[in-house]
């Protein structure tokens, strides 16, 4: 299916929404997790990125959240983020994201709901407060555990880990979402992460149609009312052109 179909139906849509996941990260130079050279390639994410690991292993669990951090702070929205949110300036009311790299709101997207949590926070294991990133950052270039200034528990970054729940109430906006739209835009995700892989069907079950731009196929192409197997930082663009949207921030200025 062709560009244009997509821009047909979000022509026609009274409510759309989009999912993201890494793929749309990985132009800006974020590796996807199953992939080739992806996160997980090589390691066992149970004993690396859960919450067991980082009580029986925290050393290990924050050297891979380091070098997650490391790279994070050198990446930038690529062209698939601010087509998204000049998206939104066209009738897309949402993004859910799995995510957590924050570059959706970098592009500058309004509603971005983050399922898996994100990069931004520190989150206490012990009493649950909130602060910044930066007290794990700190603490980590002082080669030494961050602890919560409260409690004295360790501090981890407030994403969502291996055995750990997805924030509620983000995921009820999710699902409330996914059910409110007529056109879901799926982007960048192979949608094999449950519970978000299920947000598609939610869709399906409410009467809207599915759009899927993934380099890779999915378990839903063949519900999907379009399917582009592509890279996304070229379609998106390319679909939000179209729909009139200008692309404010997606590539140089010209000198």
């Amino acid at each position: 299916m062709s560009v244009d179909a997509a821009v047909a139906l979000l022509r026609t849509a009274r409510r759309a929404v989009a999912l993201t996941g890494a793929g749309v990260s990985t132009a800006s130079g974020l590796p996807d997790f199953r992939s080739p050279g992806g996160l997980w390639e090589g390691i066992d994410p149970m004993a690396i990125a859960s919450r067991s690991a980082l009580a029986r292993a925290p050393e290990a669990f924050y050297t891979f959240y380091r070098q997650r951090l490391d790279r994070l702070s050198r990446a930038a929205p690529n062209p698939a983020h601010y087509a998204l949110a000049e998206l939104q300036g066209t009738g897309l009311q949402a993004i859910i994201t799995q995510n957590v790299d924050g570059l959706h709101q970098a592009a500058g997207s309004r509603v971005v709901i983050e399922v898996h949590g994100n990069l931004r926070e520190a989150a206490c294991t012990g009493c649950g407060r909130l602060g910044s990133i930066e007290l794990i950052r700190v603490a980590l270039a002082e080669e030494r555990l961050p602890r919560c200034a409260e409690c004295g528990g360790l501090l981890k970054p407030n994403v969502v880990l291996f055995e750990d729940l997805l924030p509620p109430d983000a995921w009820e906006q999710a699902v409330d979402a996914a059910r409110a739209a007529d056109v879901m835009l799926v982007a960048g995700s192979s949608l094999q992460v449950v519970p978000a892989a299920y947000l598609p069907q939610e869709t399906l079950d409410a009467g809207g149609r599915l759009i899927i731009v993934n380099r890779e196929p999915t378990s839903f192409d063949t519900r999907a009312a379009v399917v582009i197997a592509a890279e996304v930082e070229q379609v998106l663009p390319a679909i939000a052109s179209a729909l009139g949207a200008p692309l404010v921030g997606s590539r140089p200025e010209a000198d």
